[in-house]
């Protein structure tokens, strides 16, 4: 396909609006030599003059009448294409897709959520709760949230959250009933909720740390679901014990309607991540998501410093007067 000189069509133009080639030069930020070789190098391929040049004005061809004609709106048009084009890219008003698990919602997302619309009137975010693993080029999302083990590397990532951690936990009517394990391997005689990974169609091993060394246990599934939340929702009915991230199940634990078990055989798993392609990197709204996200993250762990802290000082307190 032949290349159309765009350069030398807008130098045309440029000086037909001036009214020179020295106003040409001026507002193209070049010299007048160089306006004059590019409309030079235009006509040549061409074919045909564009412009009778005197010492005091300039007059259009008839051919160049024609292409002044033609090119001029046109020209206007692209450059409005690209115009609306950067808008898009630096604008903080439309749409923001996100896919995340909902692990990744309720532990990154959530908590900033309603703050984050009330800052930014102008922007919407369209989320995909998704437990497999999503194409966000392909499916046309700006940027995805996941666990780091899982994440492409060809990706720009940003850590979300500090490492998380896992859960046992069941509704405390099913452990008063079939009783509360004190060790991993007694899930082998329990109902276990177990969660299906929907992008390999297997059963997630179980984790735990015993003596420093992690450990992995596969108990019967009495009942599988390929998303977290239906294991919660099971556990919580008093169907069995299942495993998930004890962020998930924060407020089960709060309103009681879940208990933690085996808590200090709990297994560290890596943190969440938001990641994007490079080419979503100048994405303005998207940027504006992501320092948010980032000073959250700032705040809670200034807030855990500070918690950390002053349990220390009770601490010392307390030993100092024993």
């Amino acid at each position: 396909m032949e290349r159309a000189p765009v350069y030398g069509i807008e130098v045309f133009l440029t000086i037909i609006r001036e009214g020179s080639l020295k106003a040409a030069a001026d507002t193209l930020g070049v010299g007048a030599p160089a306006v004059s070789l590019q409309l030079k190098s235009l006509e040549e391929k061409m074919g045909v003059g564009l412009i009778h040049r005197t010492t005091r004005n300039i007059e259009l061809t008839d051919a160049g009448r024609i292409l002044f004609e033609t090119a001029a709106p046109a020209y206007r048009d692209m450059v409005d294409a690209i115009r609306k084009t950067q808008e898009t890219a630096s604008s903080l008003t439309g749409t923001l897709r996100l896919a995340v698990t909902r692990g990744a919602y309720m532990t990154a997302i959530a908590p900033i959520l309603k703050p984050f619309l009330a800052d930014h009137p102008g922007l919407n975010i369209d989320i995909s709760l998704s437990e497999g693993l999503t194409d966000i080029v392909q499916d046309g999302f700006h940027a995805g949230v996941r666990l780091g083990d899982i994440l492409a590397p060809d990706m720009i990532a940003v850590r979300l959250t500090p490492p998380l951690t896992s859960a046992f936990s069941a509704s405390p009517s099913y452990l008063d009933q079939h009783g509360r394990p004190s060790h991993p391997s007694e899930l082998l005689n329990h109902q276990c909720i177990r969660y299906k990974l929907p992008s390999a169609n297997k059963i997630a091993a179980w984790q735990f740390i015993e003596n420093g060394q992690e450990k992995t246990i596969n108990p019967p599934a009495r009942l599988v679901f390929d998303s977290v939340g239906g294991v919660i929702q099971a556990a919580r009915d008093g169907h069995g014990i299942g495993w998930s991230l004890r962020a998930t199940i924060t407020d089960r634990l709060d309103s009681g309607e879940l208990e933690t078990i085996l808590s200090e055989y709990s297994k560290d798993l890596p943190p969440f991540y938001l990641y994007y392609p490079e080419q979503n990197r100048r994405i303005e709204c998207l940027r504006v998501f992501i320092d948010y996200l980032i000073a959250h993250q700032k705040k809670e762990r200034r807030y855990d410093q500070r918690r950390y802290s002053y349990e220390l000082t009770g601490l010392s307190s307390q030993t100092h007067k024993a």
